[in-house]
């Protein structure tokens, strides 16, 4: 009997990377690890780099070895990775300079400068996306304001995911959900935004008109083939390249890019992501004033969404306890959590002191000190605190989107690897009154398939995946048990924050 095809995910997150792969057995999509590799920004000189030709020696190692595993078989490619980040090339197709890492203090102040050409609320109006000093929108800006050689040899712009891409095939394109990540791109099919581009002196020619998901971009090159096994029949498809569009397409919900949708996300993981999936942005001032934003997704979809602090707290607070000689692991660190006795304390998780501390627990505790809180009496009080605290933060944001949306929504998709955290599943359901549904936990990956099974003809709509994933998914649902104490520790949230720098 013949074997089924086989899709190829290449995940690159900013701390790590790996090749998938997956095929269609029975009515399931079967998830299996070929290759896992560290990432991490080099620091040189003043500057903070991503190696990209260690990626791209890891990416070949990775098919390699599938084409080992799955000979003949590797209908497709396709790669996603995080946003915001570029290379250039030049009219040779060399690279111009160094990929920089959003986290390279070289955009400090630059967002501000930039409102000098031209105001936050154009901005706005013209991209719909949230305001962070890290989008790609201040990191060119800034080679423009320290009159960088390398924007003018530049000939073309190309997202992390594109480059990859073009390594694949040869073939340069911008991808649409990553494109948007920029604070460049309008809003749906707009383009790239001739307004902030000229403000900004950005050069136009740099930008091609984004494809969409599911894009077929050919075979893979010759010299890639010969030096991994991959045989001629392998396509490359572009996904949804940006991790949370990704993600999105994989949610198990009804419907597909709706006017009033009745159900909100959360991709949950290091970082939180909670919205809503819409066919149009949303972009009054009320939407500016909460900074939301309106990433694009596969087929022109729009991603309403907030980024949230997520597990980063709580996965930090592990790393401390190891430290100090506690080597929890995370079943055990969930059990004392549900042990503790509940909502005796609440941290704002989004304050600046916890996005790099040197360590988590003393900056809760210093968080906790100067806000008037009791120190937790236990090392579960702790592990507690930080869930509720993500929990509450679930329950504001929702609050907000339905205040944008001018309904209420009925319930919450949770995905990624935050769904095996039962604890937090059901803190969610009971601190936002709404029902959970958990599932799946590898929706970055899957939503990379999905675009590929998509782009291959294998299934015919978006609407056709979601129904199949619902019955042939793992899905947890949960209800909320008791929602009242949580309204009331809602009501003392304001009273405990601190004010932000």
């Amino acid at each position: 009997m013949d074997q089924p095809d086989i899709y190829l995910a290449i995940d690159l997150g900013a701390s790590s990377g790996r090749v998938i792969a997956a095929e269609l057995r029975g009515d399931q999509i079967q998830l299996h690890d070929v290759h896992r590799f560290e990432n991490s920004p080099i620091p040189i000189g003043r500057r903070l780099h991503w190696n990209l030709l260690q990626l791209w020696q890891e990416i070949e190692r990775g098919l390699t070895l599938a084409a080992e595993q799955y000979p003949n078989r590797i209908a497709s490619i396709g790669v996603d990775t995080w946003g915001v980040d570029y290379v250039l090339l030049d009219r040779n197709e060399d690279i111009v300079g160094p990929a920089f890492c959003y986290r390279d203090p070289r955009t400090r102040g630059k967002m501000q400068q930039a409102f000098e050409r031209i105001s936050r609320s154009e901005i706005f109006s013209e991209t719909g996306i949230q305001f962070m000093e890290i989008n790609t929108l201040y990191q060119l800006f800034s080679m423009r304001d320290e009159a960088s050689p390398l924007l003018d040899i530049a000939e073309r712009f190309l997202m992390i995911p594109d480059f990859f891409h073009w390594l694949l095939t040869g073939k340069m394109v911008n991808e649409f959900t990553n494109a948007s990540t920029t604070q460049m791109l309008r809003p749906g099919a707009g383009g790239w935004s001739d307004r902030i581009l000229d403000s900004l002196q950005i050069p136009k020619k740099l930008f091609s008109e984004p494809v969409q998901p599911g894009t077929d971009l050919g075979p893979v090159r010759a010299l890639v083939r010969s030096r991994t096994g991959l045989d001629e029949r392998t396509r490359v498809v572009v996904p949804a390249t940006h991790d949370t569009g990704a993600a999105v397409l994989a949610v198990p919900a009804e419907g597909f890019s709706l006017s009033k949708p009745n159900w909100c996300y959360i991709s949950s993981g290091t970082w939180s992501l909670m919205g809503v999936e819409l066919d149009r942005p949303i972009l009054n001032e009320k939407a500016q004033q909460y900074n939301f934003t309106n990433e694009g997704g596969a087929q022109g979809s729009v991603r309403l969404l907030k980024n949230i602090a997520g597990l980063w707290p709580f996965q930090q607070c592990r790393a401390s306890w190891q430290r100090r000689g506690k080597p929890y692991d995370w079943t055990t660190l969930t059990t004392l959590a549900a042990e503790a006795k509940p909502l005796q304390h609440w941290i704002d998780l989004e304050h600046p002191m916890f996005v790099a501390p040197d360590d988590m627990l003393d900056a809760i505790f210093n968080y906790l000190n100067r806000s008037h809180q009791k120190i937790p009496d236990s090392d579960g009080a702790v592990a507690r605190a930080t869930l509720e605290s993500l929990a509450l933060r679930y329950r504001v944001c929702l609050q907000w989107l339905e205040d944008l949306l001018g309904y209420p929504l009925e319930t919450i998709h949770v995905v990624g690897g935050g769904v095996k955290n039962q604890l937090l599943c059901q803190m969610t359901a009971d601190a936002c009154n709404r029902r959970v549904i958990a599932g799946p936990a590898e929706a970055t990956a899957l939503g990379n398939v999905i675009s590929q099974l998509l782009g291959m003809k294998r299934f015919d709509s978006i609407p056709e995946v979601r129904t199949w994933m619902r019955s042939s998914s793992m899905l947890e649902v949960y209800e909320p048990h008791n929602p009242e104490p949580w309204t009331a520790a809602a009501d003392r949230l304001a009273s405990n924050a601190l004010p932000h720098a």
